[in-house]
């Protein structure tokens, strides 16, 4: 289905208020050492009191936040034509998809999953060459202003504080990217318009389609984020920029694509040889070494050591 616009679209200053409905609460008890699901979490017989404790005070912090308007939350969508090239994702111009504007670079799972299984790379959730199709991108932060705020918290001796906003801007932000990815189903691109699911049914990804991010285990390249900010212009409409190790700055933001396909699921695609590496840097302009630099966490061999051989 073709979205209701191709290129981008911007959404500076989203309101903070619509966005505390989706937020996960369970990561935010993960991130202070707490293990268990929100919200059975607070009444767990060992952690349960602390729990409890942490929640008051970041319910307290949050209301302040929102109603006082600490940081400021601005996101960016696209949408493009696109197209399958092998193992690429090819992304047009425009509807006459003659003019070839960015390519996007998926890996594919080597391990041997038995007979009869496929081995997943995200390429397999577009159509190929001839077929309509088309890929999303966004990029969210809901930390503008959040260093200021951990700032103001640390000079006067708060660290809880400073913590607990960084905490809540983290929350603030995957649940921006929630809100918006519904946003997206629904209207923006419209697959999914009479998508009727609860916020804890979409937390629990209870819809179709996926919004993975480099740097996951889908596609743990993190540079491909470069593609995607270019293609967005995601530093001139959200602020959010990318550090040299393709961090995103704020810390508090979120980025990816958008994969309408009803079959598309996350997966990880494990460890991979080098005939894949080598590959890989020959579609991506790069050289072996620099392939295995950032692919360094999932390659299954060690370079240095078939280099000696």
């Amino acid at each position: 289905m073709k979205p209701s616009f191709l290129g981008v679209r911007s959404f500076a200053e989203y309101p903070l208020e619509d966005l505390v409905p989706f937020i996960d609460w369970t990561p935010f008890f993960a991130s202070w050492d707490l293990i268990g699901r929100y919200p059975a979490i607070l009444e767990d017989d060992i952690v349960g009191e602390a729990a409890r404790n942490l929640y008051r005070d970041a319910k307290a912090m949050l209301e302040q936040l929102v109603a006082e308007k600490w940081v400021k939350a601005s996101g960016v969508v696209g949408f493009w034509p696109a197209n399958r090239d092998g193992d690429d994702v090819v992304l047009f111009a425009d509807e006459e998809r003659k003019k070839e504007i960015a390519r996007l670079h998926t890996l594919r799972q080597q391990i041997d999953k038995g007979e009869g299984k496929v081995n997943s790379a995200l390429a397999d959730y577009i159509a190929p060459m001839g077929t309509p199709d088309y890929v999303g991108a966004f990029a969210v932060t809901a930390g503008i202003g959040e260093g200021d705020v951990s700032i103001r918290f640390k000079r006067a001796n708060d660290d809880y504080s400073a913590i607990m906003a960084q905490a809540l801007c983290d929350r603030l932000a995957e649940a921006f990217a929630e809100a918006m990815h519904a946003k997206v189903r629904r209207e923006l691109w419209g697959y999914a318009k009479d998508e009727k699911l609860s916020a804890d049914d979409m937390i629990a990804e209870q819809y179709r389609g996926i919004r993975p991010a480099p740097g996951y285990p889908a596609q743990p390249d993190h540079t491909e984020k470069r593609t995607i900010f270019d293609l967005l212009e995601a530093t001139t409409h959200t602020g959010i920029d990318l550090t040299e190790s393709m961090a995103m700055t704020p810390p508090s933001s979120v980025s990816g694509l958008y994969f309408a396909h009803p079959q598309a699921e996350y997966f990880g695609t494990g460890k991979i040889d080098r005939d894949q590496v080598a590959d890989y840097a020959v579609r991506k302009g790069w050289d072996l070494a620099m392939a295995e630099k950032w692919l360094s966490p999932i390659l299954a061999y060690d370079p240095l050591l078939k280099a000696a051989g």
